[in-house]
């Protein structure tokens, strides 16, 4: 089909000839997909979608072949506006992240005497960390640690010192597969309690898991999975206590990841210097795994509403404003990468910003626009700044059909508008709510409706000239670094999921660290403030357990109850500092 743009935004047709042009001659030298050979007769936000969400971008994953041509093809859409580059000396700001684990040469497990071999009988887990350990075995059974539990005999189990073997999964899921299940959360609540190492036993045929893929943090003890008969002979060597050589060398694989950063230069000498800033995120799941609500599947998830449908907008809304009027402020558009791991570009932005950050008055993102039901849509971060009622319903009331806009007051939620409003600067999040195809291989280009994404488009392209506007129509935001957070049922995560009933109102930076959980923010009036809690924490220890990582922060909530009293460390202005947490309920 053919959707065509609002008619409040400028033709698209030359400007696209521009563009296929630019991005099929990027794409003849990178190999990257010809987008001339998949549009066929599509124009504005469908045709982008169309060449995001194609299968042989094969779903986007962060690091990846077809995040790279994605980016180079919204680059090439940015030159083709006419808008500048606001990189790093271009379009692009690269990033190194971690792409997954190999092992090294120097691989080890000995069991009585007797070797296993390699990349065969054993393999390391990709998060496992590398050394030599001599030690005794101890069976822990499946390892499914809970402190309370008066029955739980793996809790007061002494595995300190010892290479706890473990088996595979969790008898108590339906399906075996659980948090507890994770072998990461068993080998990490090991290192935990002090074992010298851990030994997973996989499940009778299963293959040896693959380690190319593993991007959590390492662990600081060896873990390794066993197969096969090897496992078997594994287990009744640790019920009898046998010794244990083992040696692990494990190597991170690195790749680079980019943003696309391009600038549409304000018309204002007073005004030029402040910024409008305006984002959506490119990255998908690649071919699924973790995140994925289909996670048996490896088919291509193509996150055609997550989030071509914001990239698409954010590309229309650029196409619109620097068809003019010229904007007093300068406006800043950014595709950003990694936010499927969790807000990873957009928390590169705000730490290493290629404009002054303090002179940012706005910051605008769109996430999952393009499945509109109705008239309906979410508009997250109301209380963000007292002047949004008017701003918002303004460019509502001057759209082709105004929409009926559902207010939510948060400033934190899980996108990338987040990381901006950690930085105290007031933020609107655009989303038309999920669907069954949500981070699935099902969401694909053909169901989105085009239409209402040109709707959402032109409202936020309203609201992007207001904040940008000089004269007697200049705005000052008065930002409010404190919102309440959403009713239940807002969207809002932080660390209200995953942690059972426990509160605490800390929200997690999940940008990866070499040690401990750095904290964008705390909620006002929540455990975390009460307790002292404070944004740009570095949580490094929770109640005696060490914090390496967001998943060992999770692990160590999981274990807690409301009106547990705990012991956080934290480091503070390069400082270790002691507070006590009282933790909440979920509400």
């Amino acid at each position: 089909m053919n959707h065509n743009v609002p008619s409040s935004l400028t033709t698209f047709s030359a400007a696209l000839a521009l563009a296929l042009a630019a991005t099929a001659q990027a794409a003849a030298q990178s190999s990257c997909l010809d987008p001339a050979t998949v549009l066929g007769d599509l124009d504005g936000a469908m045709a982008h979608i169309r060449y995001l969400a194609d299968d042989r971008l094969e779903g986007r994953a962060v690091g990846s072949e077809g995040a790279r041509c994605a980016a180079d093809y919204i680059a090439g859409q940015f030159r083709s506006i006419g808008l500048e580059p606001s990189g790093e000396g271009n379009f692009y700001q690269p990033f190194p992240i971690r792409k997954g684990s190999e092992p090294g040469p120097d691989n080890a497990l000995v069991v009585a005497g007797t070797e296993l071999d390699p990349g065969s009988d054993w393999i390391p887990l990709g998060f496992s960390g590398s050394g030599t350990v001599e030690a005794e075995l101890v069976y822990g059974g499946y390892g499914l640690s809970s402190p309370g539990n008066p029955e739980d005999e793996y809790a007061r189990m002494d595995i300190a010192g010892k290479v706890v073997v473990l088996d595979w999964g969790d008898p108590d899921a339906p399906s075996g597969n659980s948090l507890r299940a994770d072998p990461h959360f068993k080998s990490t609540v090991a290192a935990g309690r002090n074992a010298a190492g851990a030994i997973i036993l996989a499940r009778e045929g299963a293959e040896l898991p693959d380690m190319t893929g593993e991007q959590r943090a390492m662990i600081r003890i060896p873990a390794v999975v066993v197969r096969g008969e090897r496992a078997q002979e594994i287990r009744a060597a640790a019920e009898r206590r046998a010794a244990v050589t083992l040696r692990t060398d494990v190597r991170e694989t690195r790749v680079e990841a980019r943003n696309v950063v391009a600038l549409l230069p304000g018309s204002d000498p007073a005004l030029r210097d402040e910024y409008v800033i305006v984002g959506a995120h490119f990255d998908h799941l690649g071919f699924g795994g973790e995140g994925s609500l289909d996670p048996d599947s490896r088919a291509v998830h193509n996150g055609a509403d997550d989030n071509a449908s914001g990239t698409a907008a954010l590309i229309e809304i650029a196409r619109s404003l620097a068809g003019g009027p010229r904007p007093a402020r300068s406006i800043l558009f950014i595709a950003f990468t990694g936010e499927e791991r969790g807000l990873w570009g957009s928390a590169r932005f705000v730490a290493e910003p290629t404009i002054d950050l303090e002179s940012a008055i706005a910051m605008l993102n769109l996430d999952m626009v393009g499945r509109l039901v109705g008239d309906q849509v979410t508009v997250y971060g109301f209380a963000t700044a007292d002047e949004w009622d008017a701003i918002v319903d303004e460019a509502n009331a001057e759209i082709s059909v105004p929409l009926t806009i559902g207010k939510a007051p948060d400033g934190y939620g899980p996108s990338d508008h987040s990381s901006f409003f950690g930085k105290g600067i007031p933020v609107l999040h655009f989303f038309s709510n999920t669907h069954v195809d949500y981070h699935r291989p099902s969401d694909d280009w053909d169901k989105i409706n085009g239409e209402g994404l040109d709707r959402i488009t032109e409202l936020t392209t309203g609201v992007a000239r207001r904040l940008s506007a000089g004269g007697d129509r200049t705005v000052t935001l008065s930002a409010n670094p404190q919102p309440q957070p959403s009713a239940p049922g807002g969207g809002s995560e932080s660390t209200r999921s995953a942690y059972g009933g426990v509160y605490l109102g800390s929200i997690p930076d999940m940008t990866p660290r070499d040690f401990g959980l750095r904290l964008t923010g705390v909620r006002e009036n929540s455990p975390a403030e009460r307790g002292g809690l404070r944004a740009g924490d570095v949580i490094v220890e929770f109640d005696g357990r060490e914090i390496t990582d967001i998943y060992a922060y999770t692990y160590a909530l999981q274990d807690k109850r409301p009106g547990d009293e705990v012991r956080v460390v934290v480091e503070r202005d390069g400082e270790r500092v002691t507070l006590t947490v009282v933790l909440g309920e979920r509400r």
